[in-house]
């Protein structure tokens, strides 16, 4: 369409408002050219011939008749290419650490369409994370959406690096698995720390980053997910690349969201933030998967920060509707220094089932995972009773439960942000710690099973 408009009928926040546009798609990008330089921006909203435009860089310095808008009529590319590996992008796609421009034939539209049902193929493999308690009790699969769930304070930013620097394909080759890590409106200091600790492990070489500072443009926040979802895209079904797709902090994106709509004028939905924050969120988890036509996959683990450590909250209660799982991280147990604080009850994965066991990981692994889970859960009960006699009066059972989940949470859970363990390390410490207690207390595992790995160390 390239049409050039002299006049902007209102600013408000990032946004302008110009009326008469006949021609305009929803999209679209819009340039704003100013003396100072010009400004990219995109159309979000046409209605009765008024189209609010969203621009990327901000309005400050922008007036009603010192601007001339020209609607180029084309929507929000990115230039991608396998040469992204190792380098480091802002929010809107442009690159950040003084590399230079990738150069490629591949233009792609940012704004792609979340996977088609019919086209998924199951998710199955598992992605090591090297975490004990997530790869063993809540199990990240090739091609899942799962959340993590923290809360103000709390370590998420380390997590997330430990993440990033140690995961990788259990059954495949290093040269076939990448990583996408997406910041959203985090400060300079936390976004030298996920550079740091990716090149320091080794794993900046097989990375790519899209980094939206704190101190940059609200509007920015909004693109910086697709733009990194589009190059996961294009690595995982034109690379054939098995790609990670770590973002935080997804809280801050709703809530540039909320802005958003707020300068829109829009009808809030609950605590302030638009009726359509499902769909949106859905647009850009929904693009995580594996296609039955392509070798390659794209796996989501979004973090998101809870208000107040209110699972209800609108983000993680939406989140929690589209995805397959959740990590929940435990304000308790970071207070008392076990790290990763990964809270183990409520936390799950709903597609390890078939991701684990023979052929996958090890063939104990579902029955250790299943005890594991039980006798922790019983840890807990224990506790509340000893709270109320002394652990004193307790049963010789009790008491062993006791004793076994102190180890557990020592060794099992607090296993520190710098170490890293195989999935058969986790296995094998989890029947260790299962050793603690009696054949009586295995539940949830069969005859043949206790026999083969249970090995009872009574107490002196």
């Amino acid at each position: 369409m390239n049409r050039d408009y002299l006049k902007i009928d209102k600013i408000e926040g990032p946004l302008i408002f110009i009326k008469g546009i006949r021609e305009a798609r929803f999209g679209d990008l819009v340039e704003v050219r100013l003396t100072t330089g010009n400004r990219l921006g995109k159309i979000i909203k046409l209605e009765n011939e008024m189209a609010i435009i969203q621009v990327f860089e901000g309005t400050s310095g922008i007036g009603t008749y010192n601007a001339t808008v020209r609607f180029i009529g084309e929507p929000m590319t990115i230039r991608l290419s396998k040469n992204i590996l190792g380098r480091t992008f802002n929010g809107l796609g442009k690159p950040i650490d003084g590399g230079g421009e990738i150069y490629s034939p591949h233009e792609v539209d940012v704004n792609s369409a979340p996977i088609n049902p019919i086209a998924r193929q199951y998710p199955r493999d598992m992605i090591e994370t090297g975490i004990s308690s997530i790869d063993t009790l809540m199990t990240l699969i090739r091609g899942q959406k799962l959340p993590i769930f923290s809360g103000n304070g709390l370590p998420h930013k380390e997590l997330a690096a430990q993440i990033v620097s140690q995961a990788r394909l259990l059954n495949d080759s290093k040269d076939d698995f990448a990583v996408c890590f997406v910041a959203i409106g985090v400060t300079k200091d936390e976004g030298g720390y996920f550079i740091d600790r990716l090149v320091e492990s080794g794993a900046m070489g097989h990375s790519v980053l899209f980094i939206n500072y704190a101190d940059d443009p609200i509007a920015e926040r909004l693109s910086t997910p697709r733009c990194a979802l589009a190059a996961a895209e294009y690595l995982a079904f034109e690379e054939n690349m098995h790609v990670l797709v770590v973002m935080t902090d997804v809280t801050n994106y709703c809530e540039a969201l909320r802005e958003i709509s707020s300068a829109k004028e829009e009808v809030p939905s609950r605590k302030g933030y638009p009726g359509y924050l499902y769909s949106d969120l859905a647009l850009l988890y929904e693009r995580a998967g594996v296609l039955k036509a392509h070798h390659g996959s794209i796996t989501f683990l979004p973090i998101l920060t809870m208000p107040n450590d209110d699972i209800t909250h609108p983000i993680p209660d939406l989140t929690g509707y589209i995805t397959e799982g959740q990590i929940v991280l435990s304000r308790e147990l970071s207070n008392r220094d076990f790290l990763p604080p990964v809270n183990i009850l409520p936390s799950l994965s709903r597609l390890m089932k078939d991701g684990i066991g023979e052929g996958y990981t090890r063939e104990d692994h579902p029955a250790l995972f299943n005890q594991l889970f039980s006798s922790y859960s019983k840890v807990l009960e224990v506790r509340s009773l000893a709270q109320i006699i002394g652990e004193s009066d307790l049963s010789p059972l009790d008491q062993a439960y006791m004793a076994f989940g102190r180890l557990f949470e020592d060794q099992f859970i607090a296993q520190g942000f710098n170490t890293r363990r195989s999935i058969i390390e986790s296995l094998n410490l989890g029947w260790t710690l299962l050793s603690k207690l009696p054949p009586e207390a295995m539940d949830r595992l069969d005859d043949e099973m206790i026999k083969r790995y249970h090995r009872y160390v009574k107490p002196a």
